[in-house]
């Protein structure tokens, strides 16, 4: 664990947290107008209760002042690539309902679909900068695809309705919690000494 940060480190890190900021202000103001379209399209009522979704890392965090640098990161990586199978499970899901019957909606899916996986990859540069590494690499995906879990059994046209409306309403929450989390993160390190990125202040 390095001592000190130096100057061009913390320029550095910085500059990614500033532009992660400005990429996740841009996904979430995406997500809430597809939001809009998913239920309209999908004729679902904006204020339908939905449970937890399996599979989604909830945004809301306890004691969310005392968490270090690395475990922001390590969560908002976490929850991004789940998002991102979500997403490419939806835009596959949808494409079987509608054909082509609404390209507009399946373009907007990819849209956020790509955004997440940029910021994904956002976040493992910050995590390297970090000199944390980035846990599951790519080969290391590719073995647990091989040898994962069996697929979830298919839901009901409805289900899968709801679902994708859950699965944007906690996307658009962790966008909010990853500007909170790169803003605290950009800090400076209150003391000399302490590690780079680690250190928060209430």
């Amino acid at each position: 664990m390095a001592a000190a940060e130096s100057p061009s480190a913390a320029l550095r890190r910085r500059d990614l947290c500033s532009r992660g900021i400005r990429l996740a202000g841009k996904m979430r103001a995406d997500v809430v107008d597809l939001l809009d379209a998913y239920v309209e399209q999908q004729g679902l009522d904006a204020s339908a209760s939905v449970a937890a979704v399996e599979g989604v890392p909830l945004a809301a965090v306890e004691r969310w002042d005392e968490q270090t640098g690395t475990q922001r990161l390590l969560e908002n990586l976490a929850a991004y690539r789940a998002f991102r199978a979500l997403l490419a499970q939806m835009l596959e899901e949808q494409r079987e309902q509608l054909g082509e019957a609404d390209a507009g909606l399946g373009r907007a899916l990819a849209a956020v679909l790509l955004q997440v996986s940029a910021f994904a990859y956002h976040l493992e540069e910050l995590l390297r900068l970090e000199s944390r590494g980035v846990p599951g690499e790519e080969g290391d995906e590719e073995e647990e695809e091989e040898d994962g879990p069996p697929p979830p059994p298919r839901l009901s046209l409805f289900e899968q309705k709801l679902r994708g409306l859950g699965v944007l309403r906690e996307l658009a929450q962790w966008a909010v919690r990853s500007v909170r989390d790169l803003r605290q993160l950009a800090k400076p390190s209150p003391a000399t000494g302490a590690a780079p990125g680690l250190a928060e202040s209430p």
